[in-house]
């Protein structure tokens, strides 16, 4: 990385800094309220976080650990690359939602030859990735400030195709409702390019966990669900067409292994995990823009 955390380090010294209420040996580097989030950048004993509040409480949206700035700091992070087993070299990718860009860096770091759109709804959230987070764009990875369904159905007039698509528009316990249709999942299942692959990150248990499940079936067909006990999170893994067999994907995870080492990827252990077994309430109504989110969950609380 470059001198970015130093940088943090002397805005910390320079400036008084508002102390976390929650923990006393965590300070709060920057606050903004922005058109769509409560955005805080928190200096942590190990590591610095991007964090998004949710009602009363933060969630954290990207970490770095400052002494080894590659290594993936989430599960949640590492089970998105899993996405290479199932594309394992993408020349083009469309990340929705930049975070601390952790996803977007290391996958043009992994792939030389990638281009990768990355699709960003909040423009301060772009900033402060830039700033605390040493996020870079260049002539392969590029921002656009744009709800992501628009980015979507604007790539699709233009003709435009993806290896891969990453869905990551997730605030830790909301996804926005109009990424999770089946009317949206169909546009982003149209921009892939043969071959292609959604990884799309979201709940591993919700309220919403059958019908979310039921959209997907309904798109794509038979998927993979990729889930690990110590995260709440799953990955979702379709393709728009038949999925590769457990041989392939075994074998795509051993020759990922070494380039994944410094980013503490364990790709090895995730193709056992990788299953199309049907755990969820087959008879629940898919998603759809006239069936969402916020039908289900009105009066819930």
């Amino acid at each position: 990385m470059r001198s970015t955390f130093a940088v943090a380090s002397a805005i910390l010294l320079a400036c008084a800094v508002a102390t976390d209420p929650v923990a006393a040996d965590r300070r709060i580097l920057h606050r903004e309220q922005s058109l769509y989030h409560t955005i805080l950048v928190v200096d942590e004993p190990t590591r610095l976080c991007l964090k998004f509040s949710v009602r009363n409480n933060t969630r954290n949206q990207s970490c770095v650990d400052p002494h080894d700035p590659k290594r993936m700091v989430f599960g949640y992070t590492r089970m998105m690359i899993a996405a290479l087993l199932v594309v394992p070299e993408p020349r083009t990718v469309l990340v929705a939602g930049l975070g601390g860009g952790t996803l977007p860096t290391a996958l043009a770091e992994l792939l030389p030859n990638l281009r990768v759109d990355v699709v960003e709804i909040d423009p301060a959230v772009v900033q402060v990735a830039r700033t605390y987070f040493d996020f870079q764009e260049n002539d392969r990875v590029s921002v656009h400030i744009q709800d992501a369904r628009v980015f979507v159905k604007r790539a699709l007039q233009r003709g435009r195709q993806y290896d891969l698509v990453i869905l990551d528009a997730y605030s830790g316990d909301y996804i926005p409702e109009h990424l999770m249709t089946a009317e949206f999942l169909d546009e982003t299942r149209r921009l892939l390019a043969p071959g292609g692959a959604v990884a799309a990150n979201t709940f591993a248990t919700s309220k919403l966990y059958d019908h979310e499940s039921e959209t997907y079936r309904l798109v794509f067909g038979e998927f993979f669900n990729l889930r690990v006990r110590t995260s709440n999170n799953r990955v979702i893994l379709a393709t728009d067409g038949p999925l590769p067999d457990k041989a392939t994907v075994r074998a795509n995870s051993r020759a990922w292994r070494p380039a994944l080492g410094p980013y503490d990827v364990p790709i090895e252990s995730y193709p056992r995990r990788m299953s199309t077994t049907v755990d969820w309430d087959s008879t629940k109504r898919p998603l759809t823009d006239q069936y969402s989110p916020a039908n289900l969950l009105r009066g819930s609380r």
